[in-house]
């Protein structure tokens, strides 16, 4: 189980690094003023819209902008301390995953379904969000798993039961 998790671990690194740096500075030019921006990151942005046909973040629809709204205030400092829980190994680590993945995966849910529906997505610019949505689950089921072998409960370590004596 230890390989699988450190093998869990590593990939949600990577996506974690990822949201790190694209957030700010890529997503946040859906809902902030390109002013804000250095022209390289904007046409970076553009030429990902071009490429992928991502019509969500060419058009900005209302329910669209408060997603990434949700991205940048609670999913983005979520993710990096999701980070600094890798790095670190620290025992919340767990909980922090759980919540940052069903953040996502409701996110997801919310943007995939409006992609199917309107039979405007092409199948590269699907793939990618449903990528986002595998990694939203990955970091769910990370959530739910633990390190630890030992019985806990939410107050710690349980006692053991004591045995009745025979008469």
């Amino acid at each position: 189980m230890g390989v699988v998790l450190n093998l869990i671990d590593a990939i949600l690194l990577l996506f974690f690094l990822l949201i790190a740096v694209v957030a700010p500075l890529i997503d946040a030019q859906t809902c902030l003023p390109l002013s804000y921006f250095p022209d390289i990151l904007v046409q970076l942005k553009e030429n990902y819209t071009h490429d992928y046909g991502d019509y969500l973040v060419a058009e900005k629809p209302h329910f669209f902008v408060g997603l990434v709204w949700l991205e940048l205030l609670f999913q983005w400092p979520v993710a990096l301390l999701n980070l600094y829980a890798i790095l670190t190994s620290k025992p919340w680590f767990s909980t922090t995953c759980l919540i940052y993945g069903v953040s996502t995966s409701t996110s997801m849910v919310a943007i995939l379904s409006e992609m199917m529906n309107s039979n405007r997505a092409s199948d590269k610019l699907l793939t990618m969000y449903v990528s986002f949505m595998g990694l939203g689950v990955l970091a769910l089921l990370r959530g739910l798993l633990t390190c630890s072998s030992k019985s806990t409960s939410v107050l710690g370590r349980r006692p053991a039961l004591a045995r009745k004596k025979r008469a």
